[in-house]
């Protein structure tokens, strides 16, 4: 659980060394890939929201990072609301606003809008 608004760091590693941060500086919401064998460094950002744009950040979330089987993938749910994944294998980050793009040499996809039918798409491979 965490409320919006509220300094959050969260991080969460998959046992194939691959991993991810959420953060909440009290201004944004940012969901990150990260490279934890370079003093992680960051690979990829994920806009997720402003805190000034959600309506009930006074009431507490729950939050969940959830991998695949495989752990290739990351997704980030809030409320039960997948709002970005990071598909570690194609290189590729996708968040509900597509924003931003990315400057990394990491991220191989243009297109970064995430929508229920990627979801479904990523999941089946």
């Amino acid at each position: 659980m965490f409320t919006v608004g509220k300094d959050t760091f969260i991080d969460c590693s998959a046992t194939n060394g691959n991993a991810v941060i959420f953060e909440d500086n009290e201004e944004t919401g940012y969901f990150y890939a990260v490279d934890q064998n370079n003093e992680l460094n960051i690979l990829d950002a994920l806009h997720i929201y402003n805190v000034s744009d959600v309506v009930d950040k006074n009431k507490p979330s729950n939050i969940k990072i959830i991998w695949t089987d495989n752990f290739t993938k990351a997704i980030l749910s809030i409320n039960n609301y997948y709002h970005a994944i990071f598909d570690f294998k194609e290189h590729a980050g996708y968040c509900r606003n597509a924003f931003p793009n990315s400057k990394s040499n990491w991220t191989r996809v243009k297109d970064r809008l995430l929508t229920d039918e990627l979801i479904m798409e990523l999941l089946k491979r």
